[in-house]
């Protein structure tokens, strides 16, 4: 298996694969949202079960993916009041803010699984680079911090706007206002994120590996100069 592959698998199997599954169950097969939230969450419920077994470790993606399609399946029973319809959109953001926010406060950020691969780029001296700093970079363990509490907090935020929005905004306006809301939150994720943590750590990264590369080319000569120092002796 590739690098690439690798650091991607992750990704696709404890989020990727859950959400595709969950429009495909509901939008392609006709099944009710309860019925595609159930069959949605086989998966990360394997895997978090098999990581607690195997590794004795809970999978951060995949318990988190579980849980919102837990609260999702429980608030699906919720009906009637169109404006508590509204409200309860935001529990899913919510619990995704909080898990977030606790794998900071746990020392495992688990946004980095999300980002890591497209700054790694699957590279071999990228990856030792990463490796390197975040065993020894106070400053390169921050901005991985850093990114994680951005997109909790947003998430937290689009919570408290939704309810709000729910309880103050006409229903036909919050409608419409959600999507915004959605849109908003990740422009604001990524753009806070994106100075915050990601562009520092990736010139961090760079650094290292130019270093990396240096150490190699000027212990590469020193070796080459050995024998002729030894010949001239």
């Amino acid at each position: 298996m590739t690098t690439t592959k690798k650091n991607l698998r992750p990704l696709l199997l404890d989020v990727a694969v859950p959400l595709a599954s969950y429009y495909l169950l509901k939008e392609a097969f006709g099944m009710s949202t309860f019925a595609a939230l159930a069959w949605s969450s086989v998966v990360p419920a394997v895997r978090t079960l098999w990581s607690v077994v195997r590794e004795r470790t809970v999978n951060g993606l995949a318990g988190l993916i579980l849980v919102v399609n837990l609260v999702s399946l429980a608030l699906s029973f919720v009906s009637g009041d169109p404006r508590l319809m509204l409200a309860k959109d935001g529990a899913v953001s919510s619990t995704v803010g909080i898990g977030i926010l606790v794998s900071v406060a746990l020392g495992k950020p688990m946004m980095t699984a999300a980002f890591k691969p497209f700054v790694v780029k699957g590279d071999a001296a990228r990856e030792a680079a990463w490796q390197r700093l975040i065993a020894g970079s106070a400053a390169f363990r921050r901005g991985e911090r850093a990114f994680s509490l951005v997109w909790g907090s947003v998430l937290l935020a689009e919570c408290v706007a939704r309810v709000v929005g729910a309880y103050t905004v006409p229903v036909d306006t919050m409608v419409w206002l959600g999507t915004v809301l959605t849109v908003v939150t990740f422009g604001l994720g990524f753009l806070v994120s994106g100075g915050l943590a990601v562009e520092p750590m990736r010139r961090m990264l760079a650094a290292e590996v130019e270093s990396a590369r240096a150490a190699e080319a000027e212990a590469t000569q020193a070796a080459a100069a050995r024998p002729e120092v030894a010949v001239a002796a």
